[in-house]
């Protein structure tokens, strides 16, 4: 019988697509370090040029960055976060509603990267107040694992190299805490 038991808390990150970056560092940077605390990391823009779903409402071209937080999280926070980084797009959007920016606040632990996500399919686990869990990426066997599902750009060398070093900066954190190694059960 496996016994419930809380696990350490998680490394969020939150990924911010935009065109137009001149108001960034005052309404979206600011307003999530107020609320999650300082960066333990800030990615240089990365052109986002896999798709053009978000061209029509975000402009072009795009470009992300991906931010991570010093203060771990719990695992059960996904909901809470993804509803509040939601209210704060609407709150920055143009007066057509069209957002300026897209924030996509995820999970990274020793095994995985889950994103939040407000659209249902069939590898999403529900997590609740209308936000399903994308399971992204896998860490086994020393690296990481992408899906059929994966978005091509968390799939790229570059990103991959990123999650690595984070999930690293991510270790160090459990182990200043004391909770690394994660014992076993």
């Amino acid at each position: 019988m496996s016994t419930p038991r809380i696990p350490p808390p998680a490394l969020l990150v939150i990924s911010v697509l935009a065109a137009e970056w001149e108001t960034f560092e005052a309404e979206v940077l600011e307003p999530l370090v107020a609320r999650f605390g300082e960066l333990l990391h800030m990615s240089e823009p990365m052109a986002f040029s896999e798709t053009s779903y978000y061209d029509e409402e975000l402009g072009s071209p795009l470009s992300r960055r991906l931010l991570a937080f010093y203060t771990l999280q719990p695992m059960d926070c996904l909901p809470e976060v993804k509803t509040w980084c939601n209210e704060l797009e609407a709150a920055l959007a143009r007066p057509d509603g069209n957002r300026i920016f897209n924030l996509d606040p995820g999970l990274l632990t020793l095994e995985r990267l889950v994103l939040a996500t407000g659209k249902n399919f069939t590898h999403r686990i529900y997590l609740g107040q209308g936000i399903w869990g994308d399971l992204t990426l896998i860490f086994t066997k020393g690296d990481w694992l992408s899906f059929p599902w994966t978005f091509d750009d968390y799939a790229s060398a570059s990103m991959l190299d990123l999650l690595t070093k984070l999930r690293e900066q991510y270790k160090d954190r459990l182990r200043d805490m004391g909770l690394f190694p994660v014992p076993r059960p």
